[in-house]
């Protein structure tokens, strides 16, 4: 059992993801602060213990092999792991930390949380690194509990029972409007559900096995819309809605944000739709852990500051 390991000296793991992060001997080095010569001898050993070149110099770039394309993201999921299971007994400086957090997201909780906690910790923490994966599903709680990332950014709907072992924070909470291009010739001030329900529409669906709380709340009226396009993100359909007559379905703050930049109109859902909450989620085992709650306390503290400033955005 565990032969390879056996044989091989775990530090050498570390060269590996950083080689595989940064394609440069010199980057890689200058990252675990040793030399590059020290770099290139880890790696010979590396390649001796795996039996495979693992990296293979490309112009300027180390590119990985097939063999360290498999390898990559094991190594770096064991890394966090025990990166997270190891106890760091010294204190967390935020002026001074240089951790590494992983926080999974879908463009649209990207786009609404991090520039606000990011602006924070530029100031606070200049040290501190932010890594950013896609969320493959809308409450990532597998890579919690296996401790491949620290936050998730989730949205729920209703009241969301947490399952065992996670914990949140509740970032904001948001209704749903329709925007529609401005000029469209069959819709004008009021928009009402056999209007809405006539036209064909945009939908953004991250995860092709989730279903929509649009889709939902129409069901429930025995009713569905034309979906004439499906993204697998939020972003692109406010310039499609701009650029032809499909109407979208989003979340008000995306659509405030937009609304002063883009010649569409924001109108009410013309029919009961919940309202969202965005949030981050952890898992328990960091609730203590000094980085891991100032992390949380500075993202409430930007959400806060946030909300009590005046916004000039307007609804047509």
């Amino acid at each position: 059992m565990h032969s390879t390991l056996r044989r091989l000296d775990l530090n050498l793991l570390l060269v590996f993801d950083a080689l595989f992060r940064h394609r440069s001997v010199i980057m890689a080095a200058d990252e675990l602060s040793m030399s590059p010569s020290a770099c290139s001898h880890a790696l010979s050993r590396l390649r001796d213990a795996l039996a495979d070149e693992l990296f293979v110099r490309t112009g300027n770039a180390m590119q990985p092999t097939a063999q360290a394309e498999l390898m990559a993201d094991g190594v770096s999921d064991a890394l966090h792991i025990l990166s997270d299971r190891l106890i760091d007994r010294s204190p967390f400086s935020p002026a001074t930390s240089e951790k590494t957090f992983v926080f999974a997201a879908t463009d649209y909780t990207a786009y609404a949380v991090l520039p606000l906690l990011v602006a924070r910790l530029e100031r606070l923490a200049p040290h501190l690194h932010l890594k950013v994966i896609y969320a493959t599903h809308h409450d990532s709680l597998d890579e919690l509990r296996e401790g491949r990332i620290h936050f998730a950014l989730g949205v729920s709907h209703g009241k969301a029972t947490l399952p065992e072992g996670v914990a949140a924070c509740d970032c904001l909470s948001d209704d749903y409007v329709v925007i529609a291009r401005k000029g469209h010739e069959r819709i004008g001030d009021y928009l009402s559900l056999e209007r809405y329900l006539a036209e064909r529409h945009i939908a953004a669906r991250p995860w092709e096995d989730a279903s929509s709380v649009i889709d939902g709340a129409l069901a429930q009226l025995g009713r569905q819309r034309d979906v004439a396009v499906q993204l697998p993100s939020l972003m692109a359909a406010p310039y499609i809605v701009a650029q032809s007559n499909y109407l979208f379905t989003l979340p008000r703050r995306a659509a405030l944000e937009w609304v002063n930049t883009l010649p569409f109109i924001v109108h009410d859902v013309p029919f009961e739709a919940p309202r969202y909450t965005l949030r981050m989620l952890h898992h328990v085992r960091h609730s203590g852990a000094p980085g891991h709650r100032w992390i949380r306390e500075q993202l409430m503290l930007a959400l806060d500051n946030a909300s009590s400033e005046p916004s000039d955005a307007s609804v047509i």
